[in-house]
């Protein structure tokens, strides 16, 4: 879907995805078996895909630097608002069959983005569709009651004179010609996949493994609530880390802080049960389970902000004429990290150790490649892929103020010394140089 919405543009996208999601949507409702259901489900999910993608593109598209972040922020809280309003829904409707036509129904409403949203004119500029981008220019002008005869900056005249040629968009495979911007979306890539991967460790470690309850409540609507609630934390911290930190700092932190959580889990709990509390058995399981509780928690909070915040990342530094295709590979590699999920249920609980020990490992390599990223805050965005390229890394500190001066003579003070070369080194005196009295010589210095 990301790729469509590079090609054909984000609005058809958006419209299309909500249009096959109300067809197929209504339809599960009236399933007779599971394949029936389990495939109509995956048509779903894919348009459900295709909407979240081509939104959060034509929002980060939409806004100014400085309000990015922040809208994006909004639009998170209200899809957590909509999972809290979950339980509450299915406890009303009973019956599954109703309480898919109700949680569908609302997309009828988002028809009207038809008319309300128009197509992405960065993304119409960027790929030289510069009739479509007059017409939405001039529309946008009339809706706001501008005047566009008196064009100060001679933008529309500009845009006349490009009209002649052609629209010239850009697939993803291009992202492999390059070195800079391949290395930033593999990086975040990674970081996707490590966030959901591990977020599904740390969720499996409140369960206990025989029971299949929560340690936690042995209550679904308290336990489904509590993981709500860590993820609506989780976004409540990213606001003031993000203004203070910035992208790159804010990742950084919260990665450290997933993979020390993971790393405390696996190693202090074995070694709380292996070198300590040998005679009091119970004493020791419930404090591993106070323990393993509280670094899951921990866990799963900044876990949460790693991916929302790689997604994020990604959707900023990559150029509008594959952004579509970029945050695609970013969200396909957070699905490969829900995907590996079932590989804890192995046999005799290895899986699942071993499924913690890699993504505790990928958050180590993450730590190290998260350095090599730009800082995106307050920065325009890249429009082609040379503006992707050129979208380079700053060091995390700033340079020293009043440092070594490098250049120890000014330009006026500068004198030529080219003609050095031309006199021997050991080329003796003239003889009336040698002749020359001492003060002569001395007031010579002197004066030089």
């Amino acid at each position: 879907m990301g790729v469509l919405a590079d090609w054909f543009g984000r609005h058809l996208v958006l419209i299309t995805s909500v249009v096959f999601m109300l067809i197929f949507g209504l339809t599960v409702a009236f399933s007779v078996d599971v394949p029936m259901f389990s495939s109509l489900r995956f048509f779903e999910g894919f348009c459900l895909a295709g909407i979240t993608l081509s939104l959060y593109v034509m929002r980060i598209e939409l806004c100014p630097p400085g309000r990015r972040f922040s809208v994006t922020m909004v639009a998170s809280f209200i899809v957590l608002g909509g999972q809290l309003l979950m339980p509450g829904l299915a406890a009303l409707c009973r019956d599954w069959q109703v309480l898919q036509a109700v949680i569908i129904c609302p997309f009828i409403l988002m028809m009207s983005y038809i008319w309300v949203f128009p197509e992405s004119l960065r993304w119409l500029l960027a790929t030289q569709q510069y009739e479509r981008a007059q017409t939405l220019i001039y529309r946008i002008a009339k809706k706001n009651k501008v005047n566009t005869e008196s064009d100060a900056n001679g933008v529309l005249s500009e845009l006349e004179r490009e009209l002649h040629k052609k629209p010239k968009k850009t697939c993803i495979v291009k992202m492999v010609g390059t070195r800079n911007l391949w290395k930033n979306i593999v990086v975040l890539c990674v970081n996707s996949l490590a966030g959901y991967g591990i977020h599904h460790c740390f969720a499996r470690s409140m369960m206990d493994p025989e029971a299949r309850e929560t340690t936690m409540f042995h209550n679904f609507y308290a336990d489904y609530y509590t993981m709500a609630g860590i993820a609506v934390a989780s976004c409540l911290a990213l606001c003031p880390t993000v203004g203070c930190l910035g992208r790159r700092g804010g990742l950084l932190m919260f990665m450290i802080l997933t993979a020390l959580a993971s790393l405390l889990q696996l190693g202090l709990l074995n070694l709380i049960g292996k070198y300590s509390l040998h005679h009091d058995t119970e004493l020791r399981e419930t404090l591993n389970k106070k323990f393993s509780i509280a670094f899951s928690i921990i866990g799963m909070f900044s876990s949460h902000a790693v991916s929302s915040l790689s997604i994020f990342f990604c959707a900023e530094i990559t150029p509008t004429v594959i952004r579509g295709g970029s945050l695609g590979l970013v969200l396909a590699s957070a699905g490969f990290g829900m995907l590996t999920a079932p590989i804890m249920e192995l046999h005799n609980q290895k899986g699942y150790f071993l499924h913690h020990v890699i993504f505790a490992c990928c958050t180590l390599i993450c730590i190290i490649c998260i350095l090599l990223l730009p800082e995106s805050r307050d920065q325009s965005l890249p429009e082609t892929l040379a503006d992707g390229e050129n979208y380079t890394r700053k060091p995390l500190l700033p340079p020293k103020k009043g440092g070594e001066q490098h250049l120890l003579l000014t330009k006026a003070e500068m004198r030529d010394y080219s003609r050095v070369q031309e006199t021997p080194a050991r080329q003796a005196p003239p003889a009336s140089a040698a002749a020359a009295p001492e003060n002569t010589t001395a007031n010579g210095v002197a004066s030089s």
